[in-house]
């Protein structure tokens, strides 16, 4: 008999290498919710609830992924990376130095989704031209306008990541 979405109970996931268990979530319950209420983990925010502004991006198996649209049941059995999996403030990762260094930021909400579509797209395409950073760049809304220091910074990350190949 399957268990409905609306009961609670204990949901493993493996989140940034490590495996956790989320005592009471339902299945249904938005991957972000857990990773931000329960793990504690802030790098993903909540900004239209809808998946369309990219602010709550996760990379589920590499693929960046809306969390807040996902039910934490679609985390079982995959690799959720969050920004915290890639580095912290003593161990940035090349991209998050990258951000930082072009300045590309001005309020910085947008900047969880933006660094973790980057990573994709550059695990995928080391070398990628404007036109793919637009394209990969296309579903995370930037309301500051800082769109050309973010480009210029998928460049540096880039440029950095082949001087740092290990990340």
């Amino acid at each position: 008999m399957a268990v409905p979405n609306s009961v609670a109970g204990p949901i493993a996931l493996c989140v940034n290498g490590t495996r956790h268990t989320v005592a009471d979530a339902t299945p249904d319950t938005p991957l972000l919710y857990v990773l931000r209420n329960d793990l504690a983990l802030n790098g993903p925010k909540y900004g239209c609830g809808l998946g369309q502004c990219g602010a709550c991006t996760v990379l589920v198996d590499g693929q960046p992924t809306r969390s807040c649209v996902v039910p934490v049941s679609v985390a079982r059995e995959r690799e959720v990376t969050t920004l915290e999996g890639l580095g912290g403030v003593d161990d940035l990762h090349p991209i998050q130095r990258a951000f930082i260094d072009e300045q590309a930021a001005q309020c910085g909400y947008c900047l969880n989704g933006m660094i973790m579509s980057t990573k994709a797209l550059l695990d995928r395409n080391p070398m990628p031209d404007d036109a793919a950073i637009h394209d990969a760049l296309r579903f995370n809304l930037c309301r500051c306008g800082t769109h050309y220091e973010i480009v210029k910074a998928v460049h540096r990350a880039a440029q950095y990541l082949r001087h740092d190949p290990v990340r």
